[in-house]
């Protein structure tokens, strides 16, 4: 019985020493404690790495260890998904460490780290717009770069998302009958996210809302609004000469049209018998 207490005391001892020799100790030299936290990275506990490179670089500051625990402590973040953190240290090494060969790197997985706490279309996008800030930044700084062209895709994606977003806030306007705000948003998405897949629909839309904008009118006021959704459909035309949805807005310009000749055959009428009294 007495052996296996012996036994036992010495695993445990073994083991808690290789766990305390995995942890940074007062004491330890820089590159000691840099070697733990990349023995940690290199594993795949990007948490415990992060811990030990946050160390280092405050106890090695003016030191290449710094510089890099600086790297890897960003790197460390961004692997263990914690991006807000990440974006943070890859920010702070690039101000610190301008001229750092991996500078290029470090600003893509900065943008990267953005993007990555970019919400659901419904919520507030302010990190969807630094993103693409960020983007657009790096592919005029480093217009050679590898990730250009996935960074053109980023901008993309996050822009569909922006004009999804004001597009569904058009729909909701379009909803509850209220016409004229419908049609500001539609305009927006046209006009501020053009190569959007949403532009499409969002002309589509435009007439359509303008046609019950009318119906809903004063006729004082049909003849206008059933004219807006004439050259909305015009444009669509030009725009998405083979869309889908060809068949659709031309029924709406037809109806469209009889209503315009309608509001304009009773103002007239209304108009002469003003003249005969």
């Amino acid at each position: 019985m007495k052996k296996y207490s012996y036994l036992f005391f010495a695993l445990l001892l073994t083991f808690t020493a290789c766990k305390n020799s995995e942890l940074v100790r007062p004491g330890d030299p820089i590159n000691v404690s840099y070697q733990k936290g990349m023995n940690q990275f290199e594993s795949g506990d990007y948490n415990k790495a992060a811990e030990i490179f946050e160390v280092v670089t405050r106890s090695g500051r003016g030191t290449n260890f710094a510089k890099d625990a600086q790297y890897y402590l960003a790197e460390s973040y961004f692997n263990a998904r914690r991006y807000i953190l990440a974006a943070a240290e890859y920010e702070r090494f690039s101000n610190y460490y301008p001229q750092d060969e991996r500078r290029q790197e470090v600003d893509y997985k900065h943008a990267l780290s953005v993007y990555e706490q970019s919400p659901r279309y419904r919520l507030d996008q302010t990190q969807t717009r630094k993103a693409i800030e960020l983007f657009q930044l790096y592919i005029s700084k480093y217009p050679n770069s590898e990730f250009i062209s996935e960074a053109s895709d980023r901008i993309t994606e996050l822009r569909s998302k922006l004009a999804r977003k004001i597009f569904e806030s058009a729909e909701f306007y379009a909803r509850t009958d209220m016409f004229k705000a419908a049609t500001i948003y539609y305009d927006q998405v046209i006009d501020q996210y053009p190569e959007s897949k949403w532009t499409e629909l969002a002309l589509v839309k435009k007439i359509e809302t303008f046609v019950r904008y009318a119906d809903n009118s004063i006729v004082e006021r049909q003849e206008e609004r059933y004219g807006e959704a004439i050259a909305a459909y015009e444009t669509f035309v030009q725009l998405f000469p083979n869309s889908e949805y060809r068949q659709q807005v031309e029924d709406l310009r037809d109806q469209a049209e009889r209503g315009q000749n309608q509001a304009i055959s009773i103002l007239a009428d209304q108009s002469g018998d003003g003249t005969n009294q």
